[in-house]
């Protein structure tokens, strides 16, 4: 399964997928940039989006609710390392009040990882931050992965997007 996420003008975008009913396609926006985001087993619609595989997923993807995406550079040498720490990871995000969807999605066309959340609601989000679940799951008292000394995991700082996903109108 692979991702691939596009912005640009919500009106344009909110025509592109219009054009596509048939689709997994989400549209979201913020403040600052409306973004579609495709999921396919096939080829993308998109003429130069960012593309993603999914390297692990939990629920299905809807049209409404919040998105969180933190975007985490990641060097080509630390990526098994990375994904080693996610696909062992203890899961408590999906037991938690309005967790809808997750996708680690490993970067195919620059280096930059998405973990994807989507929640019923920016509260839910907000709540989840907040809980033991959390902080177990960041917690810093887990041991760092053994890697070679020259080895450097991270290549650039971490940073978090968030949307609100604009859902399918009747009109």
């Amino acid at each position: 399964m692979n991702v691939y996420i596009t912005s640009g003008t919500y009106e344009f975008m909110k025509n592109k997928k219009e054009k596509h009913p048939d689709e997994k396609i989400l549209l979201m926006q913020n403040f600052e940039s409306a973004v579609l985001l495709h999921e396919t087993t096939g080829k993308t619609l998109f003429s130069s989006p960012r593309k993603y595989e999914v390297v692990d997923g939990k629920g299905n993807l809807q049209d409404h609710g919040y998105v969180v995406m933190n975007n985490i550079p990641v060097s080509e040498e630390g990526q098994p390392v990375f994904e080693h720490q996610f696909k062992n990871r203890a899961g408590l995000i999906e037991n938690e009040p309005g967790f809808v969807a997750l996708r680690i999605l490993r970067p195919l066309n620059s280096e930059t990882y998405v973990i994807l959340t989507i929640w019923e609601k920016q509260a839910d989000f907000t709540n989840w931050k907040k809980s033991a679940s959390f902080q177990k799951a960041h917690d810093s008292g887990v041991k760092p992965a053994v890697t070679n000394s020259s080895q450097k995991l991270f290549t650039g700082d971490a940073y978090v997007t968030q949307y609100t996903l604009v859902q399918d109108s009747e009109e």
